[in-house]
C-alpha cells in the first residue's frame, strides 16, 4: 500500500518553484514543488512549506515571501535548492537577484517568472504549513516554459521521501 501511494503521488503534476525570504540582510531560498492558485478573486496562491524547513521561520517572521516560477533553462535553480550546498542561512549568495520593489523579497532573475507576496492566512497541514499570500508585485522575466516534476528524476512527497524514476517507471 506505501509503495503503491508513494507512486500515485508522484504522479500528481506539479510545477517547480523556489519561494525566496529577507530578514534583514539574510536572504534565503528554498525549492517547492507544492504551490497552486486558490483563488481568482481576489487573487490568492497557495505555498507549503516543510514545518522543520529554515524557511518557515523566516516566512512566518517576515509576512512576506517572493514566488519565483522556474523555467526549463533554469533547471540549475531546482538542482542548487535540492543539493546539500543550499541547506544554509544565506543560500542566496552568489545567485543572481535583485530585491523586489515594493516587499523586498529576493527575485531570482533567471526565474521566468517572480512574485512579491504578502501572506494573508496560514494553516497547519500535517508535517507542512499552508501559507496563503496575495501577490503584490509580478516581474516577467524571459519567455520560458514552466518547470513541472516531470522534467526531473525525482520527486519530493514530504519529509525525507523522495521517489526516483528511470526508464520505465518509477522506483
Amino acid at each position: 500500500m506505501e509503495s503503491d501511494l508513494a507512486q500515485a503521488l508522484a504522479a500528481l503534476t506539479t510545477g517547480i518553484y523556489v519561494l525566496t525570504v529577507a530578514d534583514g540582510a539574510h536572504h534565503h531560498g528554498m525549492s517547492s514543488s507544492w504551490v497552486t492558485q486558490v483563488s481568482g478573486v481576489p487573487p490568492l496562491f497557495s505555498a507549503a512549506v516543510d514545518n522543520d524547513h529554515f524557511s518557515r521561520a523566516l516566512i512566518v517572521r517576515a509576512g512576506v515571501f517572493g514566488m519565483n516560477i522556474v523555467g526549463r533553462r533554469g533547471k540549475e535553480l531546482e538542482d542548487y535548492f535540492y543539493s546539500a550546498r543550499a541547506r544554509r542561512a544565506d543560500n542566496l549568495e552568489g545567485l543572481d537577484y535583485e530585491l523586489s520593489p515594493a516587499l523586498k523579497v529576493p527575485w531570482l532573475k533567471i526565474a521566468m517568472v517572480s512574485i512579491e507576496a504578502r501572506v494573508s492566512a496560514s494553516c497547519l497541514a500535517g508535517d507542512h504549513t499552508i501559507f496563503i499570500a496575495e501577490p503584490v508585485g509580478v516581474r516577467i522575466g524571459a519567455g520560458d516554459r514552466p518547470l513541472t516534476s516531470l522534467d526531473l528524476d525525482y520527486v519530493y512527497l514530504g519529509g525525507r521521501k523522495v521517489i526516483a524514476r528511470d526508464r520505465t517507471g518509477w522506483t
